[in-house]
Order: structure tokens, then C-alpha cells, then sequence
């Protein structure tokens, strides 16, 4: 009899301190125009294709990232009377971290051929340990040619760029992930980090999936970003089907962490 109460008891208490608590968000519900909330985001700027030979110009303009009035944040994708691409990328470097936890965001995304939504996180060490052996973890890339499918990706040393390790989930029926609000989320622990679509666990990455002699890289804090490119190796560049301006919406951003 002890030893089943004694059992019931432990499970009670783990049941308990297994409980998610948040700790940080953005709800976005600035008023409408209002840039990103500065003292949980920063930009990044400029163009050059950002090592993966993207098209886009990121700006800090409000035609590019912008509250909505209702709720969300947007940042636009646009092409210019020129012809350049114009976007935003911003990102919590030097504002907030996080290490381990339910890192998670509510978003609608844009489609289209050459367009690439994503919702990741690098390592805060990236100023010295420089990338990829500060670690990268993709929540959620989408590619316009596959509107259906979210990839959620890791990248460390030894195991980056295209040899990265990473897997995707298919919306059920095909149904593109444009057509309405989806939770893009991981659930990160010391030893594995698992990957969700709308609460629902698609994949998970632990140490015995690296590459021999390599190293698992995500034991230390790490920022969010959220950005919205255009072109690149992936996805390819914009076609003559493709439709500007696009849009990220983004509903809120939210981190919890175990009571324990």
C-alpha cells in the first residue's frame, strides 16, 4: 500500500513540475503602423544574399514590418519600381534569450514561387564562435513551391547548409499552409529537441542523430528571429506567378519553460 502511495505521490509531483510556465511573449497589439517593440527587437539590415544568394534588401521601414492595429505584426515583402526586393528580418540579439523551453509562434504565411517565410533562433555566441558552431534551430521554413509542407532543421558544426539534419510535416489533403494561422513551435531540453506543427510533434533531433565527431551545440542560450526572404538556393527566385507584396502575419511569440 506505502509503496503504491509512494509511487502515485511521484508521479503527482513530476506530473506538476513538468508544467509549462511562460516567461516571455509578444502579442503584437501595438497600434497600426507602429514599428516592432524595440525593447524586445532589433533589425537586421542590407542585403549581400545573407549567405544563401537571397534577392531581398532588409529594411527597418514601416512598409516592411508593421503592426497591424489588430493584433499582429506583418512584414511585407515588396518589389520596388526598380525591380529590388524589399523585406524585413528582425530579431531578440541582445534583447532576450532563451535556453531550453517551448519556443512557439502563431503565424499566417505568404506564398508564392521564390518566397521564404521562417521563424529560427542562433546561438548568442555567434560574435565569437561565428557560425554554424554557435548552432542554429529552424522552428519553421516554409518554400513557396511547397506551400503544403513546414521544415524544422538544425544546423551545427560539421552538419550545416545542405547537410543539415531535418524533417518536414504535410498539412493533411495538400491543404497549403497559407490558407490560415498555424503554431510553429519546438520543445527544447538538454538532450532533444522536438519539433510541432499546431501542437502536434512531427519530429524530434537528440545527440545519437549527429554526424560522427561531431558536437551537439544547443546547451547554452540562444535569440529568435523572425524574417521573410525572397529568392535564394533553396527555394529558387520569383517567377512570373509570383505576386507581390507578400506577407508574414504574425499572431504572437511566446516562450515557456518548466516549472522545475
Amino acid at each position: 500500500m506505502w509503496l503504491r502511495l509512494l509511487v502515485f505521490l511521484v508521479a503527482v509531483v513530476s506530473a506538476h513540475a513538468a508544467e509549462w510556465k511562460l516567461v516571455w511573449s509578444d502579442e503584437f497589439n501595438a497600434p497600426r503602423g507602429t514599428p516592432p517593440d524595440l525593447t524586445k527587437w532589433t533589425y537586421d539590415l542590407g542585403g549581400g544574399g545573407w549567405g544563401n544568394n537571397e534577392l531581398e534588401i532588409y529594411t527597418n521601414k514601416r512598409e516592411n514590418v508593421a503592426h497591424d492595429g489588430t493584433g499582429h505584426l506583418v512584414i511585407h515583402a515588396v518589389k520596388t519600381g526598380s525591380g529590388e526586393y524589399t523585406s524585413a528580418r528582425i530579431k531578440s540579439q541582445g534583447k532576450y534569450t532563451v535556453q531550453y523551453g517551448k519556443i512557439a509562434a502563431r503565424m499566417k504565411i505568404p506564398r508564392g514561387q521564390g518566397i521564404w517565410p521562417a521563424f529560427w533562433m542562433l546561438g548568442d555566441d555567434i560574435s565569437t564562435a561565428d557560425w554554424p558552431a554557435c548552432g542554429e534551430i529552424d522552428v519553421m521554413e516554409n518554400i513557396g513551391k511547397e506551400p503544403s509542407i513546414v521544415h524544422g532543421t538544425i544546423h551545427g558544426p560539421g552538419y550545416s547548409g545542405g547537410n543539415s539534419i531535418g524533417h518536414s510535416s504535410t498539412l493533411a489533403d495538400d491543404t497549403p499552409l497559407w490558407q490560415d494561422f498555424h503554431i510553429y513551435a519546438i520543445e527544447w531540453s538538454r538532450d532533444s529537441i522536438r519539433f510541432l506543427l499546431d501542437e502536434k510533434v512531427y519530429a524530434a533531433i537528440a545527440p545519437r542523430d549527429l554526424p560522427p565527431n561531431t558536437r551537439w551545440v544547443y546547451d547554452h542560450p540562444f535569440f529568435l528571429l523572425l524574417n521573410l526572404a525572397v529568392g535564394g538556393n533553396w527555394p529558387g527566385s520569383p517567377d512570373r506567378t509570383t505576386q507581390f507584396p507578400q506577407q508574414l502575419t504574425v499572431d504572437w511569440v511566446r516562450v515557456w519553460q518548466t516549472t522545475d
